[in-house]
């Protein structure tokens, strides 16, 4: 039920026609981290910087990892002061020790943080400039990246944020208390190497918020707004990256989707059961194909106010040194009050997307769509240990004007909705998202 009649194009030579498949290279399966080396001289590597976090070092698969490269005969420097929800402030450091370095090529090892602060060093050193100059507007200038960067390695050890197959890196700025990012097709990485082994390890609570990542991904791409609604650009280089829905993201989208329904719950629940986080995994792998094409919208949006005016929130697997709302926690708790406001713009989707994650459409019509769906995360929440809404990590009635005010500012997620949202809406929708049950 991909929904085809979503994509009536107007013959007004107005509104876009035309989708662009921008296709990530990958390579996927247990023990392809070592093949880093290999990989990493295939590009040209010969001086690697070679990124992870503190704790991933410790770990056999970061080993691994290693090893190939050096194995490789390549001179290797390992930067490992990524920072956990990473920061304006740790991606400026990082960039320095890119630029003092003098690399020929990166190699990521590691969730989201570790991927999206190889990308911004890779940008920075490359590319020097004031540091809001790539930033998305309205919060930086959205300067377009002026070249090709170095060739980045990314190896993803969560399964949840599709970093390694899109273009884009997300900070929190500290002087406004408000995540943010960087957008360009040239952070892509040149190549993914995806081992679903390097989950086995993983905590549940952070399977479960990386897990409702991938869903929130796949949902949001799902139901955006379909690319024939935007205006034609004046030219093909002007198509921007999310282009919304299309029949290329609707594919990795309802995959995505189905195997979240079969397998979230199992490898959340128990880390010894393999094939539920291989498919995991491989669900990660999909949607963030897809909404690397398509894009995201309102969750997303909301959620870069939710993780960057955290108070005390500090949750179980994750280090306890600062408050902090993991990413994909800090979507999902908006996701149910969005989607009830959402569905009236594309209800079938909506159901179909509910159906997809195991929800019972059978006797549910289009006006159902909104309950439907909020309907079938909430039960997923519950049944993963998902804080129950934004009241759930900290937030009460009294903060609604400032979250609202921060996601407004997320213009380049927003404009992706089915359904246009202003500061009014986006307090509602945060009240809605209070508390679930």
């Amino acid at each position: 039920m991909s929904c085809c009649h979503y994509y009536s194009i107007a013959d007004d030579g107005k509104t876009e026609s035309v989708f662009s498949v921008d296709v990530a290279a990958i390579s996927f399966g247990p023990g392809v981290l070592r093949e880093a080396g290999e990989q990493a001289k295939a590009l040209g590597m010969k001086r690697v910087a070679l990124f992870t976090e503190p704790a991933l070092r410790k770990l056999a698969f970061f080993a691994d990892a290693e090893k190939s490269l050096r194995d490789a005969g390549l001179d290797v420097v390992v930067y490992d002061e990524v920072r956990v929800e990473p920061t304006d402030a740790s991606f400026k450091q990082a960039a320095r020790f890119a630029t003092e370095g003098r690399f020929d090529g990166y190699v990521s090892v590691g969730g989201g943080s570790v991927i999206d602060t190889a990308k911004a060093a890779n940008l920075y050193s490359t590319h020097p400039a004031d540091f809001l100059a790539y930033v998305n507007a309205p919060i930086g200038e959205a300067r377009p990246v002026p070249g090709p960067l170095k060739p980045h390695i990314a190896c993803p050890t969560t399964c949840g944020t599709g970093a390694e197959c899109t273009g884009i890196a997300v900070f929190d700025l500290l002087e406004k208390q408000v995540k943010t990012g960087i957008a360009s097709k040239r952070l892509k990485p040149s190549l993914a190497l995806i081992d679903p082994s390097a989950t086995y390890s993983l905590p549940r609570n952070v399977v479960a918020a990386s897990g409702f990542d991938v869903l929130a991904h796949a949902l949001e791409s799902y139901t955006a707004r379909p690319y024939t609604m935007r205006t034609k650009p004046g030219s093909p280089a002007a198509r921007p990256m999310s282009q919304g829905a299309n029949p290329w993201s609707d594919i990795g989208c309802e995959a995505a989707l189905k195997l979240l329904g079969k397998y979230l719950q199992r490898a959340v629940n128990d880390a010894s059961d393999h094939e539920a986080r291989d498919n995991m995994m491989y669900a990660a792998t999909l949607a963030g194909i897809a909404f690397g094409n398509a894009g995201v919208h309102i969750p997303h949006g909301m959620s870069y106010s939710v993780a960057g005016l955290v108070k005390d929130f500090r949750p179980e697997g994750y280090p306890q040194d600062e408050p902090m709302v993991p990413h994909g926690m800090s979507v999902i708790v908006n996701a149910p009050s969005v989607f009830r406001y959402t569905a009236c713009a594309c209800p079938e989707r909506h159901l179909h997307g509910a159906a997809c994650l195991g929800a019972d459409t059978r006797d549910a019509s289009n006006d159902d769509a909104g309950e439907v769906v909020a309907g079938q995360l909430i039960k997923l929440m519950k049944a993963t240990g998902i804080p129950n809404g934004i009241g759930g990590v900290g937030y009460s009635e009294a903060d609604v004007g400032a979250l609202a005010a921060g996601a407004f500012a997320q213009q380049r997620l927003l404009v992706n909705s089915p359904r246009e949202v202003g500061t009014k809406e986006i307090e509602g929708l945060y009240l809605g998202a209070m508390k679930y049950w």
